[in-house]
């Protein structure tokens, strides 16, 4: 089971489904929201239990992200066609035991870093 919370506690989530596509998010809105790199995996939204008043930003017309009011922490990401919700893997209490598959939004990363592993790229 993975388990994990925002910053002050207010939010909680868990899912006993196994996470997928553990992705490094390097586009403008992720880097805005979060400061820097977003990383997140993603479960079917009907097998991850939320708990708390989640505020739901919608960024674009294809999506919404989720986040605590309280403490700003950026937690969940969903597409507005998709039934899977993604979650911040920084936000998970322990270890995911995941590892990264990929980086996406490549084309859109800050200039202030350098992607050094071997995952692959997606722009």
């Amino acid at each position: 089971m993975i388990k994990g919370s925002c910053l002050c506690g207010d939010i909680r989530y868990a899912t006993e489904a196994e996470p997928q596509g553990a992705s490094m998010c390097h586009c403008g809105q992720c880097r805005r929201q979060s400061g820097g790199v977003w990383s997140s995996a993603f479960v079917p939204e009907a097998d991850l239990t939320i708990t708390g008043p989640v505020s739901w930003f919608a960024a674009s017309d294809s999506a919404k992200r989720g986040f605590c009011a309280r403490c700003g922490s950026f937690l969940f990401w969903k597409a507005n066609d998709e039934d899977t919700i993604s979650f911040s893997l920084g936000s998970v209490d322990g270890p995911t035991g995941l590892r990264l598959t990929k980086h996406i939004f490549v084309a859109d990363k800050g200039d202030y870093y350098d992607i050094a592993d071997d995952a692959p790229h997606k722009d």
